[in-house]
């Protein structure tokens, strides 16, 4: 079975949820709320309504794609949902991370196993969509550390030559392996791949990373930029600036302000410990009425004036997740787009 060609706007309208409320109120008093996502009570308790489904992984795929959940690490409940297009030869790997601020979100979720699915079938590649852990139960760099271990999972399993594996290991070609995400998976990408390039590049072999793709990475700083000031977001948005506010506060160790480098990259000295680091090219996908938008091309002029290689793409009339939440009119258009320029970003490397 094939996804349908338009698949129905998830709705963020937190109307839908009001079921999910009524268990609540015996915890108390609520400390920070993302209406219908997230709702941290001051027992500690965190309710996340079930506002977007997780699917099976056999859930309609494409044509020739197989996809499968698999364990990293039963300790920290670390797991992946792989997708093999059956394509001929040796196929790129993204290893990809999902967004939701680091406090929601799942490679579970429907929007993300449709578009990941169409992804690794139209652009021939491998994916690994990790599950991390959340915050605020996980608070940051929990969710870099999770990233760093799956990487490290795959190299082990590939030197191992893994018999358990090999459905999708014998499909890849790890000398040309990607790092991926969109808003918060996209700082989670960029956050592992300068990690990757601050150690001995002996420690990734077989691994080859060749570059990272960034959509709409979420950061964030103290003073605001224009585009979190005056960018007029559409009812029940996929991020607003008092969410963001929100999802910092949540996930940014305790007392840590948003000019702490996780959030904000190009604050204090950060930007001097990048000029020395090896990063692969990036490609960062932009979109025009995302808040984010000014941070994102900040972040890329930063890393081009250091003779980083950066390929930056703006999608024009869409906002923020429009990929995976087709909240916006030119969402499918815009994502056929995204998708052929994912596509050749990897041919290039």
């Amino acid at each position: 079975m094939k996804f349908r060609r338009n698949m129905a706007a998830i709705s963020l309208d937190p109307r839908h949820n009001l079921q999910a409320t009524k268990k609540s109120n015996q915890h108390g008093v609520v400390l920070e709320e993302i209406e219908g996502l997230i709702r941290v009570h001051k027992d500690g308790y965190v309710e996340r309504p079930p506002m977007i489904p997780s699917v099976p992984s056999t859930l309609a795929l494409p044509l020739g794609v197989v996809a499968k959940d698999v364990v990293i690490d039963k300790f920290t409940n670390l797991w992946a949902r792989i997708y093999v297009p059956n394509h001929p030869g040796n196929l790129p790997v993204i290893v990809y991370f999902h967004g939701g601020g680091f406090c929601v979100g799942s490679a579970a979720w429907s929007c993300y196993h449709e578009f990941l699915a169409k992804l690794a079938s139209q652009a021939s590649c491998v994916i690994i969509s990790v599950n991390y852990r959340l915050a605020p139960e996980s608070r940051l760099p929990a969710a870099y550390d999770d990233g760093f271990k799956a990487l490290m999972w795959v190299k082990q399993e590939a030197l191992n030559e893994s018999s358990e594996q090999k459905w999708w290991l014998s499909k890849c070609n790890l000398s040309s392996l990607f790092i991926g995400g969109d808003s918060a998976g996209a700082n989670i990408a960029y956050n592992v791949t300068t990690q990757l390039g601050s150690c001995d590049p002996s420690i990734s072999r077989p691994l080859s990373l060749k570059g990272t793709v960034l959509i709409q990475p979420f950061f964030g700083g103290e003073a605001r930029t224009r585009s979190e000031k005056c960018t007029t977001q559409p009812p029940y948005s996929a991020l607003t600036l008092s969410n963001s506010d929100a999802y910092w506060r949540l996930s940014l160790p305790l007392g840590a302000s948003r000019d702490h480098p996780w959030c904000n990259p190009l604050a204090n000295s950060s930007m001097a410990k990048l000029r020395d680091l090896r990063l692969p090219s990036m490609m960062v996908c932009v979109s025009e009425l995302d808040i984010l938008k000014d941070r994102n091309f900040e972040l890329c002029n930063a890393l081009s004036s250091m003779g980083k290689r950066v390929e930056t793409t703006m999608y024009k009339g869409v906002g923020h997740a429009f990929q995976v939440l087709h909240n916006y009119q030119l969402s499918y258009s815009r994502t056929q787009e995204l998708i052929s320029h994912v596509k050749a970003f990897m041919i290039k490397q």
